[in-house]
Formats: C-alpha cells, sequence, structure tokens
C-alpha cells in the first residue's frame, strides 16, 4: 500500500515525458510537411492559371490577327501585315474594348530584358490612315522569369502541303497560316501553342491572291 501511494518514479516520468515530446515533434512536423504540401500546390495551380491565362490571350490575339497594313517598307515598299521573327512579332488585330480603346491595333509582342531575366511584353498602337500611331500606354508584361519564348511560322506551298516551321516570317505583306509559340520558364515547359490565322490566305507561300 505505501509503495502503491508512492506515485510514479523518476524513470516512470522521464519515459513519459520523452514519449510525449516524440509524440509532439511527429505532429509537428506531419503539420509542417502538410503545410508545404499545401503551399507548393498553391504554386502549382496559381502557375497553371497563368500558364493558362497568357496561352489564351495569345491564342486570341493572334488567331484574330487581320490582313490590314499598318505601316510601307521603306526600302522595298512592300506592305507590311505581318512581321514575325523568332522572339517578336507584329500584326493587327481588333483590340477588345476592356483592353483599351477598342478597334484594329498593332499588336507587338516581344522578349525583353526583366529585373528577373526576360519577360515576355506586349504593346498596343492605335491604326491612323494605314499607319501605327504612338501607343496608349506603355508596353506591359505578359509573363516574366522566362527562360525561353520561341516563335515559329509556316503555310501550304504550292502543292498545299505544310511548309517546314520557319524562324522568321518572309512574306510581310500576307499573313501565315500558322504560328507556334514555345515558352518555359522555371517550372519548366509551357504546352506547345499552335495557333491557327483564320484569315490568312491559302495560296502558295502565303502571298495574297
Amino acid at each position: 500500500m505505501r509503495r502503491a501511494a508512492a506515485g510514479f518514479t523518476l524513470m516512470e516520468v522521464l519515459l513519459a515525458v520523452t514519449l510525449l515530446a516524440a509524440a509532439l515533434a511527429l505532429a509537428f512536423g506531419v503539420l509542417r510537411a502538410a503545410s508545404a504540401t499545401v503551399a507548393r500546390g498553391e504554386l502549382v495551380s496559381a502557375r497553371n492559371e497563368h500558364v493558362r491565362a497568357v496561352s489564351e490571350f495569345l491564342r486570341s490575339r493572334i488567331g484574330g490577327a487581320l490582313p490590314m497594313v499598318f505601316a510601307v517598307d521603306p526600302r522595298s515598299g512592300r506592305s507590311l501585315r505581318f512581321e514575325g521573327g523568332p522572339q517578336a512579332l507584329r500584326f493587327v488585330a481588333e483590340l477588345p474594348a476592356y483592353l483599351g480603346r477598342g478597334g484594329p491595333q498593332l499588336h507587338q509582342l516581344a522578349l525583353r530584358e526583366d529585373a528577373g531575366g526576360h519577360a515576355l511584353m506586349v504593346e498596343f498602337r492605335p491604326l491612323q490612315a494605314g499607319e501605327a500611331g504612338p501607343p496608349l500606354r506603355a508596353p506591359e508584361p505578359l509573363a516574366r522569369g522566362l527562360r525561353r519564348f520561341e516563335l515559329g511560322y509556316r503555310t501550304l506551298d504550292a502543292q498545299g502541303r505544310w511548309t517546314p516551321w520557319q524562324s522568321r516570317w518572309d512574306t510581310p505583306e500576307a499573313l501565315p497560316l500558322q504560328v507556334r509559340v514555345r515558352i518555359a520558364d522555371a517550372g519548366g515547359e509551357w504546352p506547345e501553342l499552335v495557333v491557327a490565322l483564320p484569315l490568312a490566305s491559302a495560296v502558295a507561300g502565303g502571298a495574297p491572291p
């Protein structure tokens, strides 16, 4: 009876405290891992949403390209309707009212140096008597921290077959039939985007009829 009333021994108390500390450490580790998993999931979700939004913007803007003249090459006298290079392109498309004044405007997309590496910039210029006027606002970034931004162009040859992808569009007086966009950032490669231009001419070389 006296031994039972004496309470716990020191070893029993130390063992209980050790087990409690181990359980708390395990619970804290599980909670921290769960929090990190949730944070990573939120980052992945935010990146995926950003990729989707930028891709849809590019698809709608490039796909809505119009065969309208925005400038004349002073050297060759050629009317410019679509200029495309490896990392930049210019074309005319209807600008939605929520993006600005609306109506046909020159769209300029280009990769530029940025504080975080490279950024895909977009700029809009209203058309004035067949020429692009001054921009209504400064260029805005569509995506930052890019490791890759590559454009490709193709049309149909004289036999009606697809030409190979070109890094430059050599027929600026006409629109290509398709534009390919490849982008990569720190999170990896984005899904490849191939945009069809419904208003482009389907004749050989993309030249206007």
